[in-house]
Order: C-alpha cells, then structure tokens, then sequence
C-alpha cells in the first residue's frame, strides 16, 4: 500500500491515456467502411459527453479565440489524416509513422517555442526516425489488413502522407498548448465538441449518407468515450500536474502497443521488419528527448 501511495498521480493519468491511445488505430480500422467525416464527427462528439455532462465543466470553455482555434484545429486535424491514412495505406505502416509525433515534438520545438535549441543528437534522432518509417512503408507496401489486397500505389502513398500530416497536426498542437495561457483539462470537450459538429457538416455537405449497425454503434461508442475522449482529459492533465518529460517516456510505449494491437486484430504476428521498425522509432524518439 505504501508504494501505491507514493506513485504519483500524474503518471498514472498518463499511463491510462497511453492505454487508451494504443487501441485507436485498431478501432479505425474496425470502422474504416464509415466515411471518413462521419467517423471523426460521431467519435469526438462522444468524446465530449464527459465535459458536457459533467455539472458547472461548460465554465471551463471559456478561452481565448486562439486556444479554440488551436484546440480544434488539432484534434480535427489529427483524427481525420489519420483516418484517412488508416484506409488509403496500409495500417501498420500509416500507425507508425503517425507515431513519429513524440520525436517531431522535439525536432519542431526550436521553431515554435523560445529557447528550445536543436543539437545534432535531435538530428540523429530524426534521421533514425526516417528510417524506421521507410522500413515499415517497404515493409508493409503490399500488405492492407482492412481488405485483404494490396493497395494502389498512389492510394499507399497518399496515405502515407496523410499519416504524416497527422503526425504533424499533432505535435504542432502540443507545441503550440505550450504558448497558450493556462485553461481547464475540461476545456477539451469543448475543443471536441466543436471538431465533430464541424465533421458532421463537411460529411453531410461531402459525403453519402450510411445507416449505421449496432455493431458500428457499439466501436463508435467505445472509441469516442475510450481514445477520442477520456485519453485526451488524462493525458492534458497529467502534463499540467506532472513531469513532461516522465511523461514524455512514457509516450514512446505508444507505437509498440499500437502496433502490436493492430497486428494481433488481423490475426497475424509481429515480422523482424515490423519489430525493426518500431525499435528505431523508439529508439529515435528515445534520443531526441
């Protein structure tokens, strides 16, 4: 009990959020026949059931202009390129190199936040990123786990970089919470609110209409309160209450589970190429701290 005690409260928020994330790319894929704009809508929508429920929190979403603009052009941002991605390439490769966002952070962070310098171990760390998502997109080109047969080539590629703009949106937006004064964790339900009505419009305006099964309802349910919603309150917490760069380690387990949790969906097991992979991802990540 004493060592329970003594664990600190953050790095649990962390952990937990970390759990969830690992599930995300796998929950896109069980729902990749949904259009792209009504998945994104009706996952952050239910995402933001928690701050909407939840009594007085509506006070929390009183924020500047620039802090919504920054919160939803992230979380929008993030989930539709990877969505995207999830479908266009195949998913494993487009999930690792999505997960490339912990090291960008690091890479971009001279440009966007003041006395952030880049030193030539960040350089390394980058270019050791670059390989290990070039081993995963050769390793991968000829593999879809959604439908079984491989990909056009301009389709994979496509995705790949949609996989990357999500990687992008994601540590921008990191970066930028950085420079924003401080508001609410409970602030990030408005911040999805308004990502998935904004979805909703684009797929009504864009897209054709699907009737929706129990089945669809049941992943959409479990990804929207799951990584689309509750992973975002714990991790906005446990970096305003704790270490960031505990937790910024702790985020490097992310596109091990990830990976290993798409692998294992499709009923197959982790190849050397993968596993190389995600070695040099984390071990770049690792380095570029």
């Amino acid at each position: 009990m004493a060592f329970i005690e003594k664990i600190d409260p953050s790095i649990v928020k962390a952990i937990l959020a970390i759990l969830l994330w690992a599930s995300l790319a796998t929950l896109g894929v069980q729902l990749s026949h949904l259009p792209p704009f009504l998945l994104t809508g009706l996952a952050l929508c239910l995402g933001s059931l928690p701050a909407v429920l939840a009594y007085r929190r509506w006070s929390s979403w009183r924020v500047s202009v620039n802090t919504w603009l920054v919160g939803v052009g992230g979380i929008f941002g993030f989930h539709f390129f990877l969505f995207l991605a999830l479908r266009l390439a195949p998913p494993i490769a487009a999930n690792l190199i999505n997960y490339l966002w912990p090291l960008l952070i690091v890479v971009l962070a001279p440009a966007i936040l003041p006395n952030c310098p880049l030193s030539r171990r960040h350089l390394l760390a980058a270019c050791l990123g670059l390989v290990g998502a070039v081993i995963a997109i050769l390793a991968n080109h000829g593999i879809d786990t959604i439908s079984g047969t491989p990909p056009r080539w301009q389709q994979a590629w496509l995705g790949y970089l949609l996989a990357a703009g999500s990687a992008i949106t994601w540590a921008v937006y990191s970066l930028l919470c950085k420079r924003l004064p401080y508001f609410s964790s409970w602030a990030i339900g408005g911040f999805c609110l308004v990502s998935g009505l904004l979805a909703l419009t684009c797929h009504a305006l864009l897209e054709p209409s699907v009737r929706l099964t129990q089945r669809d309802w049941a992943y959409l349910l479990v990804l929207g309160l799951g990584p689309m919603g509750a992973a975002f309150y714990l991790w906005d917490a446990a970096l305003k209450q704790g270490d960031p760069r505990q937790i910024g380690v702790l985020s490097y387990a992310t596109p091990v589970l990830s990976t290993l949790c798409l692998i294992l969906s499709s009923g197959g097991l982790p190849n050397a190429w993968v596993m190389l992979a995600v070695s040099l991802i984390v071990l770049a990540s690792l380095l570029g701290r």
